[in-house]
């Protein structure tokens, strides 16, 4: 921890806070003392149990995603209130986890948005690499119907799960295409010069010409 705090930087902080992460960490510094001290899953919890952002994220990267059991991922997730803690244990963590299927199909519809976010965030994965066995026409039901109204971080989740199932899955395409026209979702989000935007008919039309294009 007093290594951690030597790291701290007041400028990145005021970068981080901005996107709701609250810490001061380089994450370029933050990955090499990951690399230095290698997996520990010990330690990985110890550093989880401070609730300290930094020492979560640092948790993260030294831990054995293998080694957590299914109730524990669950609690850990409803722990990680900051969007960088979030994304990175379910990238990095409950991806890799032998219960990622289990937890993907028993947190799209939990009421904490959070929660449910990375639901959808696990079935975009399995839309892109292992659709067999998912039923994508109820999947673009339940975005048609819930998707609108949705919190943000659930909202941008579910619109992402729309996106890659028009890339990915032709014969849904058009539909994808049409829910995201009509609900307009992210249509007016701030998209820098040369990046796709996130409404997902622009998105999925991008990526299909990308991919034709090769």
């Amino acid at each position: 921890m007093a290594e951690l705090a030597g790291l701290e930087d007041p400028k990145a902080r005021a970068v981080n806070e901005k996107h709701g992460d609250d810490h001061g960490v380089n994450l370029s510094k933050l990955r090499a003392l990951a690399k230095r001290l290698k997996t520990q899953q010990d330690l990985a919890r110890g550093l989880w149990e401070t609730d300290d952002t930094a020492a979560r994220l640092l948790a993260l990267l030294i831990c054995r995603p293998k080694a957590f059991e299914r109730d524990e991922l669950d609690a850990m997730l409803r722990e990680a209130r900051t969007p960088k803690v979030h994304d990175w244990l379910v990238n990095y963590v409950v991806k890799k986890n032998p219960h990622a299927e289990e937890l993907r199909a028993a947190w799209p519809a939990d009421e904490d948005p959070v929660v449910a976010s990375a639901g959808w965030a696990l079935t975009t994965e399995r839309v892109e690499k292992k659709p067999e066995g998912l039923d994508l026409s109820a999947l673009l039901d339940i975005i048609e119907a819930e998707m609108k109204d949705a919190p943000d971080r659930l909202q941008w989740a579910m619109n992402h799960c729309l996106a890659q199932i028009g890339i990915d899955h032709a014969e849904h395409r058009t539909r994808a295409m049409d829910i995201g026209e009509r609900l307009q979702v992210l249509r007016d989000y701030p998209t820098s010069p040369g990046c796709t935007s996130p409404f997902a008919p622009d998105w999925i039309t991008e990526i299909v010409r990308r991919r034709q294009a090769r």
